[in-house]
Parts: structure tokens; sequence; C-alpha cells
């Protein structure tokens, strides 16, 4: 994996025995970079529930429906993290390659609607969240 940021310090905390005090670095603020869209906020509960559970497992939130998971910091590890949680909220199975073909949350909203409404996962209970989609898709 490539470093992520660097934190300039000073000289690095020591403990009393003189090895590096790990606890005492400083935590560099988690938050998202520059992109190129402009926010746009989730349209229905299939979108705000990813934009949740990416938030969970980037840590950090102001998440929009058109941001790449990977310019956003994710990676083929937190994408399985991601694909783990969509199956136990969404009830859909997804392999790890559907996160790179589809990186946004919008894409991926598409592709869980699709596959959800193929296997009838998405219950009666949905049903707004179904008529909210293809309204919007």
């Amino acid at each position: 994996m490539i470093t992520q940021f660097f934190v300039e310090l000073e000289e690095l905390p020591l403990t009393p025995n003189g090895k590096i005090d790990y606890q005492a670095l400083v935590r560099p603020e988690l938050k998202p970079p520059e992109l190129e869209s402009s926010f746009v906020a989730p349209r229905n509960e299939i979108e705000k529930n990813l934009v949740t559970i990416w938030a969970e497992v980037l840590g950090f939130s102001d998440i929009g429906i058109h941001d790449n998971f990977f310019k956003l910091g994710g990676h083929s590890l937190l994408a399985t993290r991601v694909i783990a949680r969509l199956h136990d909220v969404f009830e859909v199975e997804l392999p790890v390659r559907a996160l790179f073909e589809a990186p946004t949350v919008r894409e991926l909203a598409e592709r869980i609607h699709w596959i959800a409404q193929g296997t009838g996962a998405l219950t009666t209970e949905d049903s707004t969240t179904q008529e909210q989609l293809e309204g919007t898709i």
C-alpha cells in the first residue's frame, strides 16, 4: 500500500525507555480529498444506506452520490468490507469486482436495485424505495 499522508514532527515522542511512544503520536484528521464533482445528497434509501456504509468504512462523512470510492481513499481491502456490509444490509450477493465496475454510490445503488429486484431481496416494505428508484434511475 502507498502512504496516504505524512505528518511532519519536530521530534518523535519517546517512552521512558527511549522507544517511540506510538500512543502519543498525533493522529491526523481524516477528511475527504477535494473532488471534481459537486456534492449531491442521496436521493433514496439505497443511496442513503450506501453513503452510511462508505462513511463507516472510509472514516468520514459528506459523501455524495457521484463520489468515487477509490478517489475517496478506498482500496481493495476496504472494498471487501463494503461488500460484506452490503450483503448484511441489502441481502444481495455482489463480487468485490462490482465495486470496481461501479465505484460511485449512484452506480452501485443501480446495481443493487436491479439485483434485488431479480432476487426479490427488496421486500414489500421497501415498495416506496422501489418506486423512488424507478423514478430516479
